[in-house]
């Protein structure tokens, strides 16, 4: 299973101090360095973290696959295809969330999201659609025109009880299942931690797991390479190596 990993909290630090440290660009190369197979990033509206220029230098010098995390807003639309990212993945956003709260209600937005879609597909740029574990949203990912699906976890790692946490696996391995039956790539993500992870790296269906926070808090102690490289053996690699991107499914 490939691990992607978000740097967003490397240019939060930055962003406290205004400077040109840590360089989120540099914690990409660690990344890729300790077994990370892509880098993703959020350009969010209101530019809390991650810069313009980051995401230009990223696509300049990821040497794997970058996965730009973005919302539909006409101006973050722009930025994405000027750089055009190897994938965006399209997520909701509001301005008062800490982080991104659940997925995108892709049924409700289907006529934004088709011709948007197909913009990016002209660029070959891969698309991929943060959804609820709801089959509803997985075939209507289908259907305006993704090539991938992202299945938000939060639900499942924020479960407060052993039951409620079954509950919401048995979702994601129902939502996994159905989007490989429509043939989308499937990947997972949100609040993704060294304890809770491997219960989904048990779902065969998906490929790819994007997690940031806990990867980056870890490496406050042990270091950038040593936290993800111990993230990727979780997920069944074997530590530093030399990753080509995922296959584009154009």
């Amino acid at each position: 299973m490939r691990l992607g990993v978000n740097i967003d909290h490397i240019a939060t630090v930055r962003q406290a101090r205004r400077g040109h440290a840590p360089d989120p660009i540099e914690a990409a190369r660690t990344c890729e360095r300790a077994g990370a197979q892509s880098i993703v990033c959020h350009l969010r509206e209101d530019r809390r973290h991650i810069q313009d220029d980051d995401v230009r230098r990223l696509r300049q010098t990821v040497q794997t696959q970058l996965n730009l995390e973005m919302s539909i807003a006409p101006s973050v639309v722009a930025a994405a295809l000027a750089v055009k990212p190897h994938q965006v993945t399209l997520v909701p956003e509001r301005r008062q969330e800490l982080t991104t709260e659940g997925g995108l209600d892709v049924v409700r937005l289907s006529s934004r999201l088709q011709p948007l879609i197909k913009r990016f597909r002209a660029q070959r740029i891969d698309v991929s659609l943060f959804v609820d574990p709801v089959a509803a949203h997985v075939r209507a990912a289908r259907d305006v025109g993704a090539t991938t699906i992202e299945l938000h976890t939060g639900a499942y790692a924020n479960a407060s009880t052993s039951a409620g946490r079954r509950r919401e696996l048995r979702s994601i391995e129902k939502a996994a299942r159905l989007g490989r039956q429509l043939e989308l790539a499937v990947a997972a993500g949100h609040g993704l931690d060294y304890e809770n992870v491997s219960a989904i790296v048990g779902i065969g269906e998906i490929e790819e797991l994007n997690i940031g926070f806990s990867i980056i808090s870890r490496a406050l102690a042990v270091g950038l390479e040593r936290a993800v490289g111990e993230m990727v053996e979780l997920l069944g690699g074997r530590g530093p190596r030399s990753a080509s991107p995922a296959r584009t499914r154009l």
